[in-house]
């Protein structure tokens, strides 16, 4: 029986690698993005994979999302609840609308796909895998990330909290935590750093790298390789654990 897997963010960057991976990995995929036209663009070039609009911020559309796939698949084995944003803003310059607006995708998208993913996983009577999207600033906060940082941290909780509570369902719940990876939002980041620094993308991209122990940006496929593993088989027995992948920046 083929499994299914809902992945939210997968229009592109690293949800879209996720994506690419699972399919290679056997599963049947819902390409779930805000941007329709992405999750388009990524699921044409997929086999087995459909694409779906979802507000992640948005409790009932993550609901009605889980209901679409399952009455389109039949089933939900794996939740990956990829989607987020960041702001570059110092504490001081942030207003309340983006403190909001960074704890409703960040933090409410994941616990909407939490409760939307355990709530089938028992209506089937099934083991499942719910698989959050943390980061390496769950653990440690970079300037003008404070608020970003702070969602993170939320996930971390959320993971924990959840795999306690679903634990006796056989609903495992982890976290991935990428570092700096090659995206279209880092590389919006890094635009502005050279901007402010009188450098060239490139140039961030090679002095960022010699932070890391492995001396290159991380790429969406880094971080894909560990989603995959999380919703294998062969990661059943682990649970509220939020493992960092960043190349070695952060080590916990």
């Amino acid at each position: 029986m083929d499994k299914v897997a809902i992945i939210t963010g997968a229009g592109k960057g690293i949800g879209k690698a996720i994506a690419e991976q699972l399919v290679d990995d056997g599963f049947k995929i819902a390409v779930a993005d805000l941007d329709i036209d992405s999750a388009e663009t990524t699921a044409r070039h997929l086999v087995n994979a459909r694409p779906y609009k979802v507000n992640v911020a948005n409790h009932d559309s993550v609901s009605e999302l889980v209901h679409k796939v399952v009455s389109d698949y039949g089933r939900l084995d794996v939740m990956v609840n990829n989607a987020g944003i960041t702001k570059e803003l110092t504490l001081e310059e942030m207003s309340e609308d983006d403190f909001q607006q960074l704890f409703d995708v960040n933090v409410k998208g994941v616990l909407f796909g939490i409760q939307a993913a355990a709530a089938q996983f028992k209506q089937q009577q099934s083991a499942g895998k719910i698989i959050n999207a943390a980061s390496i600033g769950a653990y440690s906060v970079a300037e003008k990330h404070s608020g970003y940082s702070a969602t993170k941290f939320a996930v971390r909780s959320l993971t924990q909290g959840a795999a306690k509570e679903l634990g006796q369902d056989q609903i495992t719940v982890n976290a991935y935590c990428p570092g700096y990876v090659e995206t279209p939002m880092m590389k919006t980041i890094l635009a502005n750093y050279a901007q402010q620094n009188g450098t060239t993308v490139e140039e961030e991209i090679s002095r960022g790298s010699q932070r890391i122990a492995l001396r290159r940006p991380e790429q969406p496929e880094d971080v894909a390789k560990v989603v995959s593993f999380l919703a294998s088989d062969r990661a059943d027995y682990i649970t509220g654990q939020a493992i960092v992948a960043d190349g070695g920046v952060i080590y916990k």
